[in-house]
């Protein structure tokens, strides 16, 4: 395929204007988009436009669509669900909304029995953890971490402290006391004499400053915490960090809530990020990948956690029958070609961006796992200043060039593709990117 063969018109489109024109005039102004991409229809890792442009995405709605666009399982379990009724609300019963709970707590990433319950969205998934870790140890605060993204209601925005535009102007939950996240790229704490790595150190940080001047441990009802920051820059932790917040929770009875909206449901070549360290949450927050594209999110908890009695949570629509076909056959995608695939792929990702790194200065550093990556930008290796203007003009130069890339953290490109994508389309979108890295370059060389 010749890169002529991605492109057709330049973006936006005269049919991409219209809409977008139209949209402007009705949808909230708080909705910050991208790209002027108006999407028509996709295929497995390949999206169109309206005025038929073709894209390799590298985005997959954020992480959602784990199995590509229109995997025929997926979409042939939720024509036969939409047959069958499209809801019920939960004071009833149906049979999938039962499967998909048992697949649920199969997979859940600790030995003791599990107990699901199913929302709608991330930020839902959140919000039910933090209210079932205060029901269940009958403690009001939380420790967060700086960096962290858990969504935008206003129990989870509570937690959130990737930016300041998602919190200003908006009164936050008062309980939740925010830590250094261990960046060793980017620490924010000074490692001390003896640290293993900056994992020791941040967690000596929450016990020798945190709990002795700020907040008593007993007065602590959970840690909320991404296994792999995600709006904060894809940041992978160290290896000592979750064995010792484990062992934190373990000595003062505090709920370990890992949150996986982003990262797990296979995206890191696991079925949840925190395996890699192979510790056990108490409490895991899922969403995104879980359905493929259709709204569902949910906790998988400990049954000796999960100790809330009738009425003390709900939702409208969780549960719904369609969601939960589609999360069915995603489970079974994600089984048969999605996770080891994840594995593989993003091991060569990655080695592919680290020779790329060592032809291109301006990259600072490649990090991630299985099918989550991220590539942030610097001035120089010496003092890591974020390029920022780098990023958007390589984010944007591959857009032009047919590739759907997004940013995160400061400066940082992150790429999270289906988790079915080929070799030929890894080798296709890193030829993309590198070209806009090439054309960022030049223009920064000649300015």
């Amino acid at each position: 395929m010749n890169q002529h063969e991605l492109k057709r018109v330049s973006a936006p489109g005269p049919i991409a204007q219209e809409i977008i024109a139209r949209d402007l005039r009705v949808n909230s102004t708080c909705l910050a988009r991208e790209h002027p991409f108006v999407m028509s229809h996709g295929r497995g890792c390949e999206v169109f436009d309206v005025d038929g442009n073709r894209y390799l995405d590298f985005v997959a709605g954020i992480g959602v669509n784990a199995t590509g666009h229109g995997h025929p399982l997926v979409t042939a379990a939720i024509h036969e669900a939409v047959d069958d009724f499209i809801h019920v609300s939960a004071d009833f019963y149906h049979e999938r909304w039962m499967l998909l709970a048992e697949r649920l707590v199969e997979l859940a990433p600790f030995e003791e029995a599990a107990r699901v319950f199913l929302c709608n969205s991330g930020t839902e998934a959140v919000e039910a953890a933090v209210k079932l870790a205060r029901q269940h140890t009958g403690r009001s605060k939380f420790i967060g971490f700086i960096g962290a993204f858990h969504g935008r209601t206003m129990g989870s925005l509570g937690f959130t402290a990737s930016k300041t535009v998602q919190r200003a102007g908006f009164t936050t939950i008062p309980d939740v006391l925010h830590i250094p996240y261990p960046n060793p790229y980017r620490p924010l704490l000074a490692p001390q004499p003896g640290d293993q790595d900056l994992g020791d150190t941040v967690v000596r940080y929450l016990e020798q400053v945190v709990f002795r001047n700020l907040v008593s441990p007993q007065d602590v009802a959970g840690i909320l915490v991404e296994p792999i920051q995600g709006e904060g820059g894809y940041v992978v932790p160290p290896p000592s960090f979750f064995v010792r917040l484990r062992e934190v929770c373990d000595r003062h009875g505090i709920i370990l809530i890992a949150d996986e909206v982003q990262s797990g449901m296979g995206r890191t070549g696991r079925w949840w990020a925190i395996q890699h360290w192979g510790v056990e949450p108490d409490i895991v927050c899922t969403a995104k990948g879980i359905a493929s594209g259709l709204p569902l999110g949910g906790i998988i908890a400990r049954e000796s956690v999960m100790t809330w009695g009738p009425g003390a949570h709900g939702n409208t629509y969780g549960g719904n029958p369609i969601s939960c076909a589609a999360s069915l056959a995603t489970i079974e995608v994600l089984e048969q070609e999605g996770i080891e695939n994840a594995r593989v792929q993003g091991e060569y990702m990655l080695d592919a961006l680290s020779e790329m790194a060592a032809r291109h200065p301006l990259i600072g550093e490649v990090r991630g796992k299985g099918l989550m990556i991220g590539v942030e930008f610097v001035q120089d290796h010496t003092s890591r200043e974020p390029a920022v203007a780098v990023r958007d003009r390589v984010k944007q130069y591959a857009f032009e060039d047919g590739l759907l890339v997004i940013g995160c953290g400061v400066s940082t490109l992150r790429l999270i593709p289906p988790l079915v994508i080929s070799r030929d389309e890894v080798d296709q979108g890193l030829g993309i990117l590198e070209r806009a890295l090439m054309r960022a370059e030049h223009e920064l060389s000649s300015s």
